[in-house]
């Protein structure tokens, strides 16, 4: 999850957000869609300049303010991609985006995650390239992540499912990668107290070295401080602010570059992973 990015999936902002309402799509007072979609496209920026290719899913006004958050609807192995379903009932329609944008760019689709079951890609971590890490919370369930583990296992791909604390409540947003960012092979940005404990001990024995960020960062933030892309090992794109937490992961020899993202990440419950759906690193 920390190899060179070089194919990304994205929704810009400024199509997606630009009618939101933030009572509908629980998003925080400091939401403004004009300055969200300034700084997704400062974002966007950042993440061409790092070498990966950007595909664009549709501009059409078609109000799904949430698939800005492309990492979500699916989730992409090495024999293709697989259409998730999705937990929150307002994004249950954004899986067909990303099936349509895969057929346009020539990616196989491996299948699909069917309801009742649901899983979303913020939920995944792949520990190597053989373990899959899936949260069991309000937005993946036990169905899903058996279906995950049903279409791995041909690919010799082990799925393990991990319990997740409710945190703030059903409307909001706990995913395993709230609590957990890869920064390379062996390194990874985390929140132990809310790390499902079994998943902490795989991490572990498997030798990956866990940098603690800032609990206080992580707090103030609502766990975006956190959420933090690895554009190559040790290269990472994180939101401005939470200077604790970059000098953290530049202290384990990374790079940090930052984002001006309150209107965007902050405001919305998604950080610069959850802005991306990763399709090729290499």
């Amino acid at each position: 999850m920390a190899a060179k990015l070089r194919r990304v999936l994205m929704r810009s902002a400024a199509s997606a957000m630009r009618h939101a309402k933030p009572a509908e799509w629980h998003y925080g007072p400091g939401f403004d869609a004009a300055r969200a979609a300034r700084q997704h496209q400062a974002f966007a920026e950042l993440v061409a300049a790092s070498g990966a290719e950007v595909e664009w899913l549709t501009d059409d006004d078609d109000g799904l303010a949430d698939s800005v958050f492309t990492h979500d609807p699916s989730l992409v192995t090495e024999q293709g991609a697989i259409i998730l379903a999705m937990g929150k009932a307002l994004r249950r329609a954004e899986p067909a985006l990303h099936e349509s944008a895969y057929a346009r760019m020539g990616v196989p689709i491996l299948g699909r995650i069917e309801f009742p079951g649901s899983v979303e890609g913020g939920d995944c971590v792949w520990v190597d390239r053989q373990t899959l890490a899936i949260g069991r919370g309000v937005r993946t369930n036990e169905a899903g992540i058996g279906q995950m583990a049903d279409l791995l296992r041909p690919l010799g791909v082990d799925v393990f499912g991990y319990d997740l604390p409710l945190w703030h409540g059903e409307d909001a947003c706990l995913h395993l990668m709230s609590v957990i960012s890869p920064l390379a092979d062996d390194l990874a940005l985390v929140h132990a107290p809310l790390l499902p404990t079994a998943f902490y001990q795989m991490l572990r024995r498997r030798g990956i070295t866990l940098i603690e960020g800032d609990a206080d960062e992580f707090r103030d933030s609502f766990g975006l401080s956190l959420n933090v892309l690895p554009t190559a090992p040790r290269e990472v794109i994180a939101v401005a602010g939470f200077p604790k937490t970059a000098a953290a992961m530049e202290a384990a020899g990374c790079r940090v570059q930052t984002f001006e993202a309150d209107a965007l990440c902050i405001a919305c419950e998604g950080g610069p992973t959850c802005l991306t759906r990763p399709v090729l690193r290499a």
